[in-house]
């Protein structure tokens, strides 16, 4: 006697082989040549499935083509991944939706380093000194004054840094007109002196 298990696996053996083929027909040729022929992957190659027989009959490119023009063989569309949900989620992030202190991962130096915000805050200040030297808002001097201090931490943003500027500016111009102004009084008490004088030489001379 057999034992059960060998008993089985002869039982279902024949019970396949009895059964009828109903494999379907290989088609890796058609769809490999379908494939070069449409430039593209054979994953998105599409047989007719109703018309098997006919496409296994074709075994050259030249029938592929044919089977193609027929509409047989098709090439699929690419795989949309769409990127809507992922904008509309930004775009609500960017209002400041979904960014509580549940939603944080990281520390706050981890998430924005205090050292990226001072580095972009240098460039900002030193992008408008270099064009108010170019544009000859400002000389060297005052370039330099306001370079030191922008890098002393004196101005905490663009516009405090121009108010500084246009103040300094304003000083300077009134320091110029005052010295101007000294001067010319200067001048003209030197030349009240000197009128005075010469009228005190005349008169002397008179005598």
């Amino acid at each position: 006697l057999k034992p059960s298990w060998l008993l089985l696996r002869t039982l279902r053996q024949a019970a396949v082989e009895s059964a009828p083929h109903s494999r379907a027909m290989s088609l890796k040729l058609q769809k490999r040549l379908a494939a070069d022929i449409k430039k593209c992957g054979r994953n998105r190659i599409w047989l007719d499935p109703n018309e098997a027989n006919e496409i296994s009959m074709a075994n050259s490119r030249f029938n592929v083509r044919k089977l193609i023009k027929d509409g047989l063989i098709i090439r699929k569309a690419v795989k949309m991944h769409s990127r809507a949900r992922c904008r509309k989620n930004l775009e609500a992030k960017r209002k400041g939706r979904h960014m509580g202190v549940g939603k944080r991962r990281g520390t706050r130096e981890a998430r924005m380093p205090t050292k990226v915000l001072w580095m972009r805050r240098q460039r900002v200040l030193r992008r408008l000194l270099r064009k108010y030297r170019q544009q000859k808002k400002i000389d060297k001097h005052l370039y330099h004054y306001f370079y030191r201090h922008a890098k002393g931490n004196a101005y905490k943003n663009k516009r405090v840094l121009i108010e500084s500027i246009h103040k300094m500016k304003a000083e300077r111009t009134k320091a110029k007109a005052l010295q101007e102004q000294q001067e010319a009084r200067k001048e003209r008490a030197k030349l009240l002196k000197a009128r005075k004088a010469a009228k005190r030489e005349e008169v002397r001379a008179e005598k």
